[in-house]
């Protein structure tokens, strides 16, 4: 049984697939319409929100929201659908720990590496931010609250909904593409669109595509969710800006203009590093047959058919 089809362990109800979503991406559209409908600053409303509560508190706030939306996705799971989270999470009997840890410290790793090259390379481009007692607040916070905001997304959209559409499509392509998609057309209301313009949606959907790929070839989750906390969690400790969502006491604080380097920084991720990363991978877990499944077809499973509808 591969990863899509761990969806027929529980009872499907395919109307139940659009409850969780439809919430999520409802209330992400809503807050999008009110910016270009009310013609918000959203930067300003960031900016005065971290002077009237702190960087560490408004982080939190931020975060909170992530951590019900896991518990309730887990919930909906477990108990309307009658699947398992390991299901949810892998097609292997249990989650393998082992390769969420070796996603997230090679990307950690080389992640912390390119900004360190960045630094010495453009030095102007950057103000230590470094203050340890705050610093060690955020760490505290980052470190326990950005792999759940992190694992909600990847189990919303490389889980729930990868299973959810793949076992109605019966292929592997339609998830992929529609879960890459909607990945990035999340991230739609972030400031950094407004600051970089719509251009930076290549950026996060191609980041949809990778983890959509790298969810797919291996069979699980576990890849995706040790990069994505990788990602988030190394961004906030190691660099902000005041144009980013996450604004943190973190060790930099990027003062250039993004807009002179943007197509760079979007270019570079998504068409030289993913791929490189999808190679590494591939090698290490020995992948094969790629053809197959990112394209190929889902069967049904006698499995669906006990299962009430």
């Amino acid at each position: 049984m591969n990863y899509i089809q761990q969806a027929y362990t529980g009872k499907l109800g395919y109307w139940k697939y659009f409850v969780i979503p439809g919430l999520f991406l409802g209330m992400m559209l809503l807050q999008f319409l009110m910016i270009l409908v009310l013609d918000l600053d959203v930067d300003a409303i960031i900016k005065n929100e971290v002077a009237n509560k702190g960087k560490n508190r408004f982080l939190i706030e931020s975060l909170v929201p992530m951590v019900i939306a896991l518990a309730a996705l887990f919930f909906w799971v477990k108990y309307i659908h009658g699947q398992s989270i390991t299901s949810l999470t892998t097609a292997r009997k249990k989650i393998d720990w082992k390769r969420i840890l070796f996603s997230f410290f090679l990307w950690g790793l080389l992640s912390s590496g390119l900004v360190l090259i960045d630094y010495v390379a453009t030095p102007e481009n950057y103000l230590p931010n470094f203050e340890l007692e705050p610093f060690l607040y955020l760490a505290a916070i980052a470190i326990l609250l950005v792999p759940i905001q992190t694992s909600f997304e990847e189990y919303l959209f490389r889980g729930y909904l990868m299973q959810g559409i793949g076992v109605m499509a019966k292929n592997r392509w339609l998830p992929l593409v529609i879960t890459s998609v909607l990945f990035g057309v999340m991230h739609i209301a972030n400031p950094e669109v407004g600051k970089l313009g719509y251009f930076i949606m290549v950026y996060y959907i191609g980041t949809g595509f990778f983890l959509g790929i790298i969810t797919l070839m291996d069979e699980g989750l576990e890849l995706a969710l040790g990069f994505h906390a990788a990602n988030n969690l190394f961004t906030a400790l190691l660099v902000t800006a005041d144009w980013t969502a996450f604004q943190t006491h973190s060790i930099l604080k990027d003062v250039s203009d993004p807009t002179e380097s943007s197509i760079f920084q979007i270019v570079l991720p998504v068409f030289v590093i993913f791929p490189i990363l999808l190679i590494i991978f591939s090698k290490r877990y020995q992948w094969t047959n790629w053809k197959d499944k990112l394209f190929g077809t889902i069967e049904k499973l006698e499995i669906e058919a006990e299962q009430t509808k």
